[in-house]
């Protein structure tokens, strides 16, 4: 993992503050306890991929921090970017090149399924892999990490697909 020395983030602040001005409501499907299990998964595979892991942390708060509801909402990814940038400089510093894989993994996480850089398909992996709290498996062919295939192939032999 790597973490990068000029990244300033107030976590349990920023988390605070995020989630205070979430539309949906802390029981929601996308909220916070699924924020909270896409950072766990997202700090599990950058243990692997190398990963950014401010950029991860990031993504896991503001992935579906701007959702407007629980079903279709092809937007809300690139609204979660722009609440980043809004909040950016802040509430918390990051480097210009951090924001733009955050940026980039906020905006697209839902409509791409792959991404070279590894920070970005750590990203999207962490989220996948809680794919089930809403009734989908996680498939590893949408995985971009070999750990994310990996993981996803055992929930898959769990539950006897």
């Amino acid at each position: 993992m790597k973490d990068s020395p000029e990244a300033s983030v107030d976590f349990e602040n920023l988390w605070r503050f995020v989630s205070e001005q979430f539309p949906l409501g802390a029981d929601s499907d996308h909220g916070l306890d699924h924020w909270k299990r896409v950072e766990a998964n997202g700090l599990l595979l950058a243990n692997a991929t190398g990963a950014d892991i401010t950029v991860v942390r990031l993504f896991a708060i503001f992935h579906d921090s701007r959702r407007e509801n629980e079903f279709t909402d092809p937007d809300h990814g690139r609204r979660g970017a722009a609440y980043a940038k809004e909040l950016r400089n802040i509430h918390f510093q990051i480097t210009d090149l951090q924001f733009e894989l955050l940026e980039t993994a906020c905006i697209w996480h839902t409509e791409r399924t792959h991404h070279q850089d590894p920070t970005i398909g750590t990203c999207w992996d962490a989220d996948r892999l809680d794919l089930r709290r809403v009734g989908i498996i996680p498939n590893p062919k949408y995985m971009n990490t070999d750990l994310g295939r990996e993981l996803a192939k055992n929930i898959m032999n769990r539950i006897g697909l």
